[in-house]
């Protein structure tokens, strides 16, 4: 049959992305605690395209996941991106794979067990000499407000908020050093007020309500005490952290960002 994306295209104009979104795919990760944990990847591949070709061939994404058998982690990235670069005759590749991480979080009196869900992504890149690797990590947290503690005469304003890591590790001859999910999780949690937790009991909800009283933090001091133990670990290369509050008392949201250099 007749290949018409890779017909003669005369516009002479070079696409810089082009490629498949929004592909839902189940997935294997790697868990600290259980080795291996089974979840839905969202995904998005692309690739440049040449002036000259009309079109690139969207089922070779397709193909190539289904290839690894939905399993993506530092050892698989590499080999997908070359694979798709030589399919599709591009010289840039980039993969994101967005998916939510469980965790089993106890709470901190009772020992009750639940699982907390976490929105985390993969995302990778190629031009042919040099890859990319990131994992990003958001991390539901508490937090509770300096002022209004300093301010008021009991009490203080409380809320929850998100702070999301992304990270870029060092390369060694094995390839990128290795971070757990795991390990950007607890660096939110001691960031900010207190964690956030799926099951309380009474005692655990007395607990987590005074932690965040003992540790009153504004957005500033999340990605500052983020940014701090981030740069004490020597396999990461650069950060960036992100730290929103959804205001408990104010019609808005509280954002800052810290990014390495």
């Amino acid at each position: 049959m007749k290949d018409v994306q890779r017909k003669t295209d005369s516009r002479g104009i070079h696409i810089d992305q082009v490629g498949v979104s929004g592909l839902r795919y189940p997935i294997t990760v790697l868990d600290r605690e259980n080795k291996a944990q089974h979840t839905v990847g969202r995904f998005s591949f692309s690739v440049d395209l040449p002036h000259n070709f009309k079109g690139t061939h969207m089922s070779r994404f397709v193909e190539v996941l289904n290839k690894h058998h939905g399993e993506i982690t530092l050892r698989t990235m590499p080999e997908i991106l070359v694979e798709l670069q030589a399919k599709l005759e591009s010289e840039r590749t980039h993969i994101v794979v967005e998916f939510p991480y469980f965790i089993t979080k106890a709470a901190p009196v009772s020992g009750s067990k639940a699982l907390v869900d976490l929105n985390c992504a993969f995302i990778a890149e190629s031009n042919g000499k040099e890859q990319d690797f990131l994992l990003r990590v958001e991390v539901p947290v508490t937090s509770l407000c300096p002022c209004s503690k300093e301010i008021s005469d009991y009490g203080a304003h409380n809320q929850r908020g998100f702070v999301t890591i992304t990270v870029r590790t060092k390369k060694d001859r094995d390839g990128w050093q290795f971070v757990w999910i795991e390990e950007l999780v607890e660096i939110a949690e001691k960031s900010a007020s207190a964690p956030i937790y799926a099951l309380l009991k009474r005692t655990d909800e007395r607990h987590v309500t005074m932690q965040a009283y003992d540790n009153p933090v504004f957005v500033e001091d999340i990605v500052r005490n983020a940014a701090g133990f981030l740069k004490e670990d020597k396999r990461i290369a650069w950060f960036e952290v992100r730290a929103v509050n959804q205001e408990s008392i104010h019609n808005h949201e509280a954002f800052a960002v810290v990014r390495s250099h």
